[in-house]
């Protein structure tokens, strides 16, 4: 018998799986960038390293006054949704899901 899932149960369920998503990427980018160019094409896709140079503005290179002074400062309201676990209550059967990864990262 399947359950309905609530919108608060699916949403932190989702933004944990985002988080495991994420770890992953960040793994894999760390392995392509230690292969030192060398990680051969895959059967759909391949991987190529791009370097880019972008300017950024630094405003602690402005003058204290100018940094400190309110009129040179917005306030900007923002949303945000967080996800809490109901205390006293077991996470939902067979989640998280395992994924099944190769377990090294080389190639």
């Amino acid at each position: 018998m399947m359950h309905k899932i609530s919108l608060a149960d699916e949403l932190a369920e989702i933004r944990a799986e985002i988080a495991r998503l994420k770890e992953r990427e960040a793994a894999l980018e760390a392995a392509v960038h230690a292969s030192d160019g060398t990680v051969p094409n895959g059967r759909n896709h391949r991987v190529r390293v791009i370097t880019r140079r972008n300017s950024e503005f630094d405003p602690v290179l402005l003058p204290q006054e100018v940094r400190e002074n309110p009129r040179y400062w917005r306030d900007h309201l923002s949303v945000h949704v967080e996800c809490l676990p109901v205390e006293g209550r077991m996470s939902r059967p067979g989640w998280p899901m395992n994924r099944l990864f190769a377990d090294s990262l080389q190639h």
